[in-house]
């Protein structure tokens, strides 16, 4: 994974932990230097090990983690100078969960040795939708909850997201059940 994943692992660790429990964290994961360099390609156990680390650190599952990092990736992503990338990706959430495999290819310009999941909507309705996750990845699916949740926010919406597995054989994958919350002024409460 590129180093700008690892330095937003930093990033959401020391906001809200503090400075002390990331570089705990990191002794923990045998990281000797501080820093990513956002366009440099690491080995994916970079990555995993920050994740177990932090958990052993933190007292918290991996999957809570990787769930608060999909989040925080959305808006730090943002705020990284990918804003417009994020803009142009969809008005809505369903049209923006639906362009992510376009959005990689384009990000795949900056990072050629990118290697995105792919993703694909079925059953969309004024009610929610299905989001398929192909990834060569294990045990990433708490972190797209996480992005998910935190697409929804940056699109105003409040949404449920249940994980499950589907398919069989190679088509095995995780897909989320997407449903989405009426607001206040949907519902006519106040």
């Amino acid at each position: 994974m590129y180093g700008l994943i690892n330095r937003a692992v930093k990033g959401l660790v020391t906001e809200q932990f503090g400075i002390d429990a990331w570089n705990r964290i990191r002794t923990r994961a045998n990281l000797q230097d501080e820093d990513f360099i956002s366009m440099e390609n690491y080995d994916d156990s970079v990555t995993y090990d920050l994740v177990a680390a932090a958990s052993e650190e933190l007292g918290l599952e991996a999957e809570t983690i990787l769930e608060a990092f999909g989040g925080y990736w959305v808006e730090y992503t943002a705020v990284e100078g990918y804003g417009e990338l994020l803009d142009s990706a969809g008005k809505t959430l369903p049209e923006f969960l639906s362009n992510l495999d376009q959005m990689h290819a384009r990000v795949k310009l900056a990072f050629p040795d990118l290697k995105p999941p792919r993703f694909r909507v079925s059953d969309s309705t004024d009610a929610g939708l299905t989001l398929h996750y192909f990834s060569h990845r294990p045990g990433l699916s708490a972190l797209v909850t996480g992005l998910v949740k935190g697409l929804a926010s940056r699109f105003g919406r409040e949404v449920e997201v249940t994980p499950f597995r589907t398919g069989d054989g190679e088509e095995a994958h995780d897909a989320f059940k997407i449903v989405y919350v009426a607001a206040p002024e949907d519902t006519g409460k106040a």
